[in-house]
């Protein structure tokens, strides 16, 4: 069965730091560029970064400097660290899989991605 599942959310207060986890099954991830998105109550959902399957990362600049994604191929996971937490970062978080010559771009949507998680929450509060 195919799967993204995210983990590692949970609540944690300003200036805190959280890694959150994208691990896939029923699929390599190491051949696919995988993104991180978010979505707060109310809002749309929004991009956060991306990890190419050539190991090159991009960030969305309002996420530059406190975010960071990596893999760890042997696992099958992608990981998003965050730190310096702050109120604005409380949101639902997903990642998903897509087709190398589709996800050309952090800016690429979320309807362009090939496999979606279900999202893990981050809720940031002192």
């Amino acid at each position: 069965q195919v799967q993204l599942v995210e983990s590692g959310g949970g609540s944690v207060p300003p200036g805190g730091s959280l890694r959150l986890s994208c691990a896939a099954s029923g699929f390599n991830m190491e051949y696919y560029n995988v993104g991180w998105f978010r979505q707060a109550p109310g809002k749309e959902r929004e991009a956060i970064c991306i990890s190419t399957t050539l190991d090159e990362t991009y960030y969305i600049d309002s996420m530059r400097g406190r975010f960071t994604i990596s893999r760890d191929n042997a696992k099958n996971t992608v990981h998003l660290l965050l730190w310096n937490l702050q109120a604005m970062d409380s949101a639902h978080y997903y990642c998903a899989a897509g087709d190398t010559g589709l996800i050309t771009s952090v800016q690429a949507p979320w309807s362009l991605y090939t496999y979606h998680g279900r999202g893990t929450q981050v809720a940031v509060s002192s």
